[in-house]
């Protein structure tokens, strides 16, 4: 794209470019319309004219650097003027080069040939990091999904629960106000909430009766478990992997991540009660994190209307008075306004994913 109010000019260097071997041109005389063309065309490169009527080319690369769009877009400045705090400007508001008028073929050809190289292999690095980015986005979530497989494998009765639990925490965080990035974060971490049934033994895991005392106490075991294993390594765990291999160091290196303290904080939490008499911690209220609460809200529900080794399925409406009664003492009110809010919605993950034999 060229910009310079004076036809001549812009024949002129169109004239150079095409016996180069450049032929897709986009040509603009009159500076209040350069905006809306590179709206519509989106050059690759612009040859901007400096000095012009009414707006300045510093002004219009200006508004052109503002714009995500055209913010790495090669800019080369075309212009007569000497002035060293013109070109000071020009240079911090983002032009990749000068050229100087008139026009020197032998100085506009490289620097355009050089700026488009430069631009297509910038082109190519974002795009290999965004499949990069999209590749390792989807390793993560293979990961959390292997993980929440093999805790529900312990607990093979529950069937697709921590599919559901993942869903309804979700819609409850939706409900609530969550943002589209925090929806997807919490409905990732949420699958992970039983991770710590890991540790628990399988004769206490699918015991069809009541536990005694002791079971349940392990039982509850399995929230701090969950919490051990999206822990970082200790130094001295470290320092026993280094041991073996030195590519333990890339292996091991900020091995912390938001999603899995996310995931951490709910395997702890979501078996804490509003009224303080929950576990493993004892904490009430808004001291209970908001994951938490979701995900307590989410698991119960899940419980209650799926058969266990220990109980049948409950009817929805049973499910809902059970939930009700438990308002303010083992559920946050507010999160369970929003469950409710969204019952439809509710019914219809619980269709849609429902135990298949």
């Amino acid at each position: 794209m060229i910009v310079d109010d004076v036809p001549v000019n812009i024949k002129v260097a169109r004239a150079y470019l095409a016996n180069a071997g450049y032929s897709n041109f986009i040509t603009v005389t009159d500076a209040e319309n350069v905006q809306s063309v590179m709206e519509k065309e989106s050059p690759d490169l612009l040859i901007l004219d400096i000095m012009m009527p009414e707006i300045s080319g510093l002004d219009i690369l200006r508004d052109i650097r503002s714009d995500e769009r055209f913010a790495y877009m090669p800019v080369l400045i075309l212009t007569s003027a000497e002035s060293r705090d013109i070109k000071r400007e020009a240079l911090e508001l983002g032009t990749t080069d000068f050229l100087s008028k008139p026009i020197d073929p032998d100085e506009l050809i490289p620097r355009v040939r050089n700026s488009l190289k430069l631009f297509e292999y910038q082109n190519n690095l974002e795009q290999q990091v965004r499949e990069r980015t999209a590749a390792l986005e989807k390793s993560r979530i293979d990961i959390i999904e292997c993980l929440a497989r093999a805790a529900e494998y312990r607990d093979n009765d529950t069937g697709r629960h921590v599919l559901r639990v993942s869903k309804y925490a979700g819609a409850i965080g939706r409900e609530l106000g969550f943002s589209d990035v925090e929806i997807a974060e919490l409905e990732l971490a949420a699958k992970l909430h039983d991770i710590g049934k890991i540790a628990i033994p399988d004769a206490i895991l699918h015991k069809p009766g009541s536990l005694t005392e002791q079971e349940f106490e392990l039982i509850q075991m399995h929230c701090g478990a969950g919490k051990k294993i999206f822990e970082s390594l200790s130094r001295t765990e470290m320092n026993g992997v280094l041991q073996h291999t030195t590519s333990g160091a890339a292996l091991i290196q900020n091995c912390g991540s938001d999603l899995l303290d996310l995931a951490s904080t709910i395997a702890l939490t979501h078996h804490e009660r509003w009224d303080g008499t929950g576990y493993p911690l004892g904490l009430s209220g808004d001291d209970i994190p908001i994951a938490g609460r979701i995900t307590a809200v989410a698991d119960v529900y899940d419980a209650l209307s799926s058969k266990r080794v220990y109980k049948p399925a409950y009817p929805r409406e049973r499910c809902f008075r059970i939930m009700e009664e438990s308002r303010g003492s083992h559920f946050d009110p507010d999160v369970l306004d929003a469950f409710f809010n969204i019952r439809e919605e509710i019914i219809r993950i619980q269709i849609d994913f429902a135990d298949v034999d």
